[in-house]
């Protein structure tokens, strides 16, 4: 028998502030965005940055730990599944979404020291 497994794991900084949602059902949602980034060096020996960003969910307990501790620009390594799921918009049009669904995180302020001028 195969075994199937759906795992990511990705370390970036948080791009946005978490939104809190509230289902019908009283289920709590958080939701922000995470940068992760590759860099390498182009045929004129210039760096490069590739940057991609994620939509990053969390439920319940773990989306309230999150909203104490992630704000736009903390560093966070998360552990989660790919989701995908479709939505229909206000004007009836059908919207598919990917997302990462995070099980447990680490976030780390991050202090940026200011260049002297």
């Amino acid at each position: 028998m195969e075994k199937s497994i759906n795992k990511v794991e990705l370390s970036g900084f948080a791009g946005t502030n978490p939104e809190v949602r509230t289902m019908k059902n009283g289920n709590q949602m958080i939701r922000f965005s995470l940068a992760t980034s590759t860099s390498y060096k182009n045929n004129n020996d210039e760096w490069v940055r590739n940057t991609t960003w994620h939509n990053v969910v969390m439920w319940d307990k773990l989306g309230e730990e999150a909203l104490e501790k992630i704000r736009k620009g903390t560093f966070v390594s998360l552990q989660g599944k790919i989701t995908y799921r479709q939505y229909t918009d206000k004007s009836g049009k059908k919207q598919n979404v990917v997302e990462i669904r995070a099980f447990s995180f680490e976030a780390t302020e991050i202090v940026r020291k200011e260049k002297a001028a």
